[in-house]
């Protein structure tokens, strides 16, 4: 094989078009654009999105404020949210273990919240452990203490 006897392989390259030649080339007279209409004319597009004076899409779909994650766990603008753990699920850990938002998200039993953790009092506790937290409810703070743990409550009380 020799430079000067490469060719481009059968119907790589094609001949363009060519529009508006007489009727016996095939595309005469209108040149492929039908007859009257937008479509006909020069200059003759619709913007991205156009649905022919419909409401497009774009405007029928309903609006929400916000951040998506915030809205997709339907929480206000001004709502806090806190990661929640119950007291049933902390039997895993070693009696004595302090216990606080990091530990338990690496050990996937709440998730990471900028907020916070809240610990709520469904369940039994069986070991004894210092859970820091920002939040308890009632019945979580009395079953800590009933165990021989401690409680240590982070920022204000919400």
């Amino acid at each position: 094989m020799r430079l000067d006897d490469l060719r481009p392989n059968e119907g790589a390259n094609t001949a363009r078009k060519r529009v508006g030649r007489g009727h016996g080339a095939g595309t005469g007279k209108t040149s492929g654009r039908g007859q009257k209409g937008q479509g006909s004319r020069s200059g003759g597009k619709v913007r991205p999105g156009f649905e022919g004076g419909q409401t497009p899409l774009s405007m029928r779909t309903p609006k929400l404020r916000g951040p998506y994650s915030r809205r997709s766990r339907n929480i206000g603008i001004f709502e806090r949210d806190f990661a929640e753990v119950n007291v049933g699920q902390l039997n895993i850990l070693a009696a004595g273990a302090e216990v606080d938002q990091e530990l338990l998200a690496d050990l996937n039993l709440c998730r990471r919240s900028r907020h916070g953790l809240r610990v709520l009092g469904n369940g039994e506790l069986n070991v004894a452990l210092t859970v820091t937290a920002q939040h308890f409810s009632a019945s979580a703070k009395a079953k800590i203490e009933a165990a021989g743990g401690t409680v240590k409550l982070l920022g204000e009380q919400n």
